[in-house]
Order: structure tokens, then sequence, then C-alpha cells
């Protein structure tokens, strides 16, 4: 490096480099730092050549990891940073590109060696390379500033209070994606870190005041999507349009942090890494997302996740109350276009998650909104897609689908929005449809996906609760919603009489010889079972409630009525069939009374007469499907210690503390029926290593799970 542009097969034996990295202390006041400061570096455009810069840097990384306790260049280095960026302001208004091009450079070299000292070291270590200070024969130690505070404090200076300018976007970015390097120590951790280096700086101390401004701008730089200034606008001019080199460090860190937060996708293909339009919106929501899933501190909760919880619209007027802390206001409909228009990546999809789940201000502006087809289609189409996504984005499309669904507003709204010709759609044309008609074919189509390839034992669980919670609101249901209703129901009637076929030929079998263990088709029935029920009441409670509105439904209750015949004496659906049982009856005669060869057309118009001529009171009132526990909220808590807790071993105390949380990295809605023998053993096992003494926590425990 220095002022000639370097080559990443020049960087070994680069002399500033082996000067930065040797035993000989460079003082912050050296020319040095001028001539090392004044290269420019062409971007890596792949991982390869990001792979070939980690190795061509490694030795020289090492190196200082070595020296840097007796030289203290690191803290020179850092310094001569912190001093450039006092005046990096008044560069910008100046529009003074060398000054901010050197700065940039100073910031790149001390992200990249940053992400080396995290990986080779432990905290207390690191925390030591930061905080030497040079001292003469015979001084004492005195106060000294932490180097590793200020550096953070002075960045989240430049993010939010720099300009963002064509010459100041690359610093920019940089900025942001030094604080995710940084940030990135949890994945060298097996257990979730409570006290780590990020607890120690950025939530208490100097680093503090910062934090709803910080959050603000993080999220508005999300909002504008900044497209990075086109080649030669700014000084970085070899730089490709991708963000620069350390951006490309800062999302590889920000991946494996993805994984961590969102326990990965077991059996799930990775995700495409789309071509970014703006690298700065991207970086800033990674940082946000980390930031807001930090844990709490030992004695202080996570402060960027209260501003999260708590910020409102530019348009409310109402005062903050003085017990939230952290608080801030933002546009909210530039939000609501940003959330729309970003959800083809998992991230933007998170925050959605996030701020629907945990802002109530967020959530209620967005159920109030009259266009709410454009946030809901851009989920659909994840789930459309689902053997193209990762199963973590397609989990987080389905939680925010159950979210929403619990809005009775929001279920009965849906059904009054038309869409026209909905092109992704490919099964079949539909040329006219309502929002809710949709989100049931899309969801029905996931189901059937689910049943027939990945088989996860979750997913048509979530998918089931989401209809649940639609049911008594279904409204004018077109006749495709209505048939792939009927299609499911008997899809899961064939899978249950296979089962039963397999059972019964398997118990013959074992007569012949008791050697052979026989498979557990018994829980397979539950499994199945369960699921029937479940289609039955979402049949039910539309026949219920909306009888009236539903043509289309009973027209396909009644074309396939022989499938309901073996049900309505099995002992586990009798009572639920009453009711779907004596519409089928009641409906049938009076199309026998009608006279055969009927059209379509004149048996729909019967079906409507007889929806107004059938007694209400002859319909047994169903309950509500909000209460069967498969709603998101209730049943988060059942499977989450098993997959959550397989990942992040916590103490003892931790763990009766995330019974009660209803988010996690990457929610898994189930029943405990649906969960695997060996899940439950681990579950028991787990309770059995909470001390007997501690009665509460079993107490906390069992209640959750038992």
């Amino acid at each position: 490096m220095g002022s000639n542009s370097s080559r990443i097969g020049d960087l070994p034996k680069n002399e500033y480099l082996k000067k930065l990295s040797g035993t000989e202390s460079v003082s912050e006041n050296d020319p040095f730092w001028n001539q090392l400061l004044s290269f420019s570096f062409p971007a890596p455009t792949s991982s390869t050549e990001l792979k070939l810069l980690e190795e061509a840097t490694i030795s020289v990384c090492r190196s200082l990891v070595i020296n840097n306790p007796r030289t203290g260049n690191l803290g020179a280095l850092i310094k001569v940073f912190l001093s450039r960026t006092k005046e990096l302001k008044l560069s910008a208004e100046c529009q003074n590109h060398i000054f901010i091009w050197q700065t940039h450079n100073a910031l790149f070299i001390i992200c990249c060696l940053l992400k080396v000292f995290i990986c080779e070291m432990s905290e207390e270590e690191l925390q030591l390379h930061f905080t030497y200070e040079e001292k003469s024969p015979g001084s004492y130690s005195s106060d000294s500033e932490d180097l590793l505070e200020e550096l953070l404090c002075c960045l989240m200076q430049l993010i939010t209070d720099i300009p963002l300018l064509d010459i100041t976007y690359e610093i920019s970015v940089e900025a942001v994606s030094t604080m995710v390097v940084f940030l990135s120590c949890q994945l060298f951790h097996k257990e979730v870190l409570r006290q780590s280096i990020s607890h120690k700086y950025l939530m208490r101390g100097r680093c503090l005041p910062y934090t709803s401004k910080l959050v603000k701008t993080l999220l508005y730089n999300f909002i504008r999507q900044e497209k990075p200034p086109p080649p030669g606008a700014h000084v970085l001019s070899q730089q490709s349009d991708g963000g620069g080199l350390l951006y490309g460090l800062a999302s590889g860190v920000a991946t494996g942090l993805w994984t961590v937060f969102t326990l990965g996708g077991v059996g799930s293909k990775a995700a495409a890494t789309p071509e970014l339009s703006s690298p700065l919106a991207n970086q800033s929501l990674l940082l946000l997302l980390v930031l807001a899933n930090l844990t709490d501190a030992a004695d202080a909760p996570n402060p960027y996740r209260q501003a999260i919880m708590s910020f409102k619209n530019t348009q409310d007027s109402s005062p903050f109350p003085s017990s939230i802390p952290h608080a801030f206001q933002i546009n909210f409909n530039s939000l609501y276009t940003a959330l729309c228009e970003q959800q083809t990546s998992d991230q933007a999809t998170l925050l959605l998650y996030t701020l629907l789940h945990q802002n109530s201000n967020v959530r209620t502006y967005m159920l109030a909104r009259t266009d709410m087809e454009n946030l809901v289609l851009p989920i659909l189409e994840i789930l459309y897609h689902v053997e193209e996504r990762n199963s973590h984005h397609v989990y987080m499309a389905l939680i925010i689908l159950l979210i929403l669904t619990e809005d009775d507003g929001f279920n009965r709204s849906i059904h009054e929005v038309i869409l026209k010709n909905i092109t992704w759609y490919s099964e079949r044309v539909l040329t006219e449809i309502s929002l809710g008609s949709l989100l049931i074919l899309v969801v029905i189509r996931t189901i059937q996906y689910n049943m027939t390839r990945t088989r996860d034992k979750y997913l048509h669980t979530n998918c089931l609760a989401a209809l649940a919670n639609m049911s008594a609101q279904f409204r004018s249901l077109h006749q495709y919603a209505a048939q792939r209703i009927i299609s499911l129901f008997s899809l899961l009637s064939k899978k249950h009489n296979k089962v039963l076929e397999q059972a019964t030929q398997s118990l013959r079998g074992s007569l012949s010889s008791n050697d052979v263990p026989l498979p557990d088709y018994a829980q397979d029935l539950n499994v199945i079972e369960e699921v029937i029920r479940m289609m039955l009441e979402i049949i039910n409670s539309c026949l219920t409630n909306s009888l009236h509105h539903n043509p289309n439904l009973v027209y396909a209750l009644l074309y396939k009525r022989d499938l309901f015949e073996q049900f309505r004496t099995h002992p586990s659906f009798q009572d639920i069939m009453q009711n779907i049982d004596l519409v089928i009856t009641f409906f049938s005669s009076r199309l026998l009374q009608a006279g055969a060869e009927l059209s379509v057309e004149r048996v729909l118009e019967i079906i409507k007469q007889g929806a107004v001529a059938l007694p209400k009171d002859r319909l047994k009132e169903a309950r509500s499907l909000k209460d069967t526990g498969l709603c998101w909220a209730s049943i988060l808590r059942k499977e989450v210690l098993v997959t959550f807790l397989s990942k992040f071993p916590q103490t003892q105390n931790d763990l009766c503390k995330s019974l009660t949380v209803k988010v996690a990295p990457r929610p898994l809605l189930s029943s405990w029926s649906f969960l695997s023998r060996k899940d439950k053993n681990q579950v028991f096992l787990i309770r059995q290593e909470i001390p007997e003494n501690e009665q509460s926590s079993r107490a906390l425990f069992s209640n959750a799970y038992f």
C-alpha cells in the first residue's frame, strides 16, 4: 500500500504494511501515516478474490497481533483515524476529496485488522490491544482513555452526523460495516454472550446517548435505499458499485451473524445473494437487526430493542411516556413503502416481523392501511416460491401472516380487496380474485408442497393456524379457493386411509413374528388426525359464521360430499361433523327437490336461497379457533426451547426467563403432539436439570410445556 495502487499479490511484501506490523513503534504524528493511507485498492468482486485478500494479509495481521503489545501501532492508527474524523464534516462541506479518501482508507485498514483480531483472540486480549498506551520510563499510569469505546462512539457519530454525499457514501458504508464486524464476537462463542464488550460499550457509557439517533439513522438509510455514486463521482474510483472492499468483508461477517440469530435453516438451501442496489441500506439493515437481537445485559435491557419497540409516527403528536427511553419519531408512510418494496430479502422480512411483533405503533398503523395488498402480496409471493427460499425466510413470512390474521379487521378487509391478473401465480389464470381468496390459495399450496416434498412437521401447522384465524371471516370465496380447501381435505383423507391400512397390515404381520419391531403408525395417525380435525374446524367455522357469504364453499362441499362420509361416525370427529353433516343434508335435499340436470348457475342460486332459509339456531356454535393453541403467540414457547437451546446453551435461570419470551431467532410453531419422541425426551431431560430447590423455575417450566 502507499501512494501507488496496490494489488492483492503484492500485499505480503508491502513495505508500509510491514512497518505497521513490525517491531518498530510509529508515532501518530509520523508522516508515515499519510504515505500508508494514500492507496487506491481495487475491490474484490467475488468471494474467491475476497478469500485471496484474507490469505494475502493474514501474515501481516498476525505479525501485528504479536508485535502490537510492544509497539502500540494499532492504537496509533486508531488515533490517526479519530483525529481525522473531527474534521470530516467540514471536509465534506468543503469537498476535500483527498482528506476523506485517506480517512476512509484508515477505517478500511482498521476493520480488516479488527476482523482478524476478533478471530484470533479472546475479548479480554482484544481490549488489551486497544488500551495500550506508550509510557516513558519511570512514569506512572494515569486514567487513559479507552480507544475501543472512543472508536465506537466515533463510528456512531460518523453514521449519524456526516451528511450523505457522493464523496462520503463509501466511508458511511465502511462505518456501518465496521460496527457489524465489531459485533461479530458472538460468532466465536457457543454460549450467548451477556457480558461481552458489546454490552460494555454499546449498552452503557458514552455510546448509550446515541441509541435513538443511531436506530433512526439506520432505519432512514433502509428507507431511502440510496444507491452508490457512479464510478468517477468520488475519489475511490477503482471500487465497484458493490460497496467497496470492506463491504465484502462485513457482508461475510453479517451472513454469519444472520445464521446465528435465525438458527440457520435445517435442510434448506442457501439463499442466493442478490445484486444489491444500495450497499448502505443493506448494511444498515443488517446492523440494525444485529443490534436489536443483542441479548439484554445482566443489569440492563437492550436499549436498541427498546428504541425499535417504542418509536412513533411523525404525525403522532402525543407525548412519549416518561417511562419509555430512547424514543423517537419516524415517517411511517415511508417505512411502510420501503418494507413493501424490499421483501425479496430475508433481512427485510425479519425487520417487518420484528416491527409487527414488538412495536404496537407500527402494527396498529399497518393494520389500518387501506392498501394492505402492497404488503401482503410480497409475503404471499415468498410462500408461493417456497422451493426457492431458505426455510427461515419462509417461516418469517408465515409468522407475519399469523400476526396479521389475528386481527379481525384485517381478516374482513382482505376479502374486500379485488386483485386482477396475478402474474406470478401459474397454476391457474386468476383474472379477478380477492386478496383473501389468494391468501388461502397460497397457504394451501404451501401445505400441499410441504406434504409431498419437505415434510416439515411444523410448517403445515403454521399454515393451518393462519387459515384458522381467518375462517370466521371468510367472505365470497373464489370458486377455485373453495375447491382447493376441499381438495386439501381430500388429500389428507387419502393419506389417513393409507396410514391406517399400513397400520392394519403391520399389526397382522406382527402376529406371526414377535421379534420384528412395529413401526410407530399410531403416532403418524395421531398427527394426521389432528390436521384433519383442524381442517374440519376451519370448514365448520366458516359454515357457522358466514354460510350465506360463501356459496362456492357449499358447492364444493356438496360436490365432494362422499369424502366426509367416513368421518361421520369416527369418534375423533363426531362432534365437529354435526354442522357439516347438517349443511350437506339440508342443501342436498333442496337440490333433489329442484330436479336433475341442474346447471352450475342454478345450483349456486339454490344454495344462496337455502343459506337464507336455513335457521341459524340449527347450527351448533363453533368455538373460536384462536383459542385452540394454534395461533402464534400461544404456541411459540412450546417448541422454541428444544430448537433454541440446542444451539445456544444458557444458564438455568436464563432458561426459565426464555420461556416467557414470545420471540426467538427462528420461531418454529407447533403443538406439543407434533414434537418427535427425541425432542420430547430432550424437554424432560432439561426439566430434570433445573435444581429442585428452584421450585418457581420448575413450576414455570411445567406450566409452559405440559
